[in-house]
């Protein structure tokens, strides 16, 4: 059961909620990707999303970040969640943009906000660690104006992800569980020969894109490295109609990520060294780790029990479709299969990441 850790600071939460998951597909497309997909459970990742982050902030400092082509499904997701609190981006940005509109429209509620961006599409099953070590890193990001992030340790040498350099341990109080490092620097992703070095070193985390900040020692990064940026924000904080500046000058911000416009040349960036869980359900190979197997290493997933299998092992299946239609493995092994109403695919385990690759008809992306 998750505690409730209510934050005492003007911590605002912000959940991005506007990615593609074309590496979902065909159960994921443009209008309802992964985030809100019910995959792992009878929840979508949003729902669990917002769930874990009730027990640090109260329902009305929990916002959503979408896009324009998912607002309506983000709706049906979320019915109970104030609508005031999705917020819909009318261009695809990156997530430059994307934090700095979250900073601007926390501070228009508080000038001494602290915002937690967050993506809506991992897996954490951890919830009070999680919440202990958001409340830490926000009463550190409040007193020592450093940008945070949260390093994951890495359980593989895995090549999917960008790393960080973990420099020196901070001084801390005995009073924190949570362990800060200095950031020495950012990493793209390695090649596995790297990814291999920076596991046996211990000193390189993944770079899961959760960060903590106070909302003006950001705008202040913004200031010195994206001019563009810390306009928009500032006639965002002061307008009296902010719906139409987001409207009008977010299509006009550079797309770039965060990490590249802000975080890799900020003068101080700090880790938080993770202790919950966490799984960014990247390829549908992420689904046995969470789903489970049966005894031929089999993960199925179906509400009509269309699926047989003989003689097959270590394959992925998901049925979304009606009982009428049934798959039938038979000797086979290492394949994903996933069926919707209008779409089968058939991959091999080891050919996920090409799935975003495949040459889709308008009407099937």
């Amino acid at each position: 059961m998750t505690r409730h850790l209510i934050s005492s600071s003007p911590l605002f939460i912000f959940i991005m909620a506007g990615g593609s998951g074309e590496r979902f597909w065909p159960a994921s497309r443009k209008s309802t990707p992964k985030h809100l997909l019910r995959i792992l459970s009878d929840e979508t990742l949003l729902e669990q999303t917002i769930h874990r982050f009730e027990g640090v902030v109260p329902r009305e400092r929990i916002f959503v970040l979408t896009n324009e082509a998912q607002v309506e499904a983000t709706f049906q997701a979320i019915p109970h969640h104030p609508r005031k609190n999705i917020i819909a981006e009318p261009a695809k940005r990156d997530t430059a943009p994307a934090a700095t509109l979250a900073t601007a429209m926390a501070l228009r509620h508080n000038p001494d906000a602290i915002l937690g961006l967050f993506p809506a599409d991992a897996m954490i099953h951890e919830h009070t660690l999680l919440q202990e070590q958001i409340l830490e890193a926000s009463s550190l990001a409040a007193s020592s104006n450093a940008l945070i992030t949260f390093s994951i340790k890495p359980s593989t040498p895995s090549s999917s992800f960008g790393y960080l350099k973990l420099g020196e341990i901070l001084t801390n109080d005995h009073e924190r569980k949570t362990i800060f490092r200095s950031v020495d620097s950012f990493v793209e992703k390695p090649s596995q020969e790297k990814a291999k070095e920076f596991l046996a070193s211990g000193d390189y985390g993944w770079n899961a894109g959760m960060f903590l900040w106070k909302g003006e020692c950001f705008l202040e990064e913004c200031r010195r490295q994206q001019p563009l940026l810390a306009d928009f924000a500032r006639e965002l904080i002061r307008s009296a109609t902010p719906e139409s500046v987001i409207l009008e000058k977010f299509s006009t911000l550079p797309k770039i990520s965060v990490d590249y416009a802000i975080m890799e040349h900020a003068e101080k960036v700090i880790a938080a060294i993770a202790t919950f869980d966490w799984d960014d359900v990247g390829h549908w190979t992420a689904l046995p780790k969470h789903l489970g197997v049966d005894a031929l290493g089999n993960t199925i997933k179906t509400k009509t029990h269309a699926i047989i299998t003989h003689d097959a092992k270590n394959n992925i299946v998901l049925s979304q479709d009606s009982p009428e239609k049934i798959i039938a493995l038979c000797g086979v092994d290492n394949l994903v299969v996933v069926q919707t109403h209008d779409a089968i695919l058939i991959c091999h385990r080891d050919a996920v990441e090409k799935i975003k690759a495949l040459q889709l008809p308008e009407e099937l992306k």
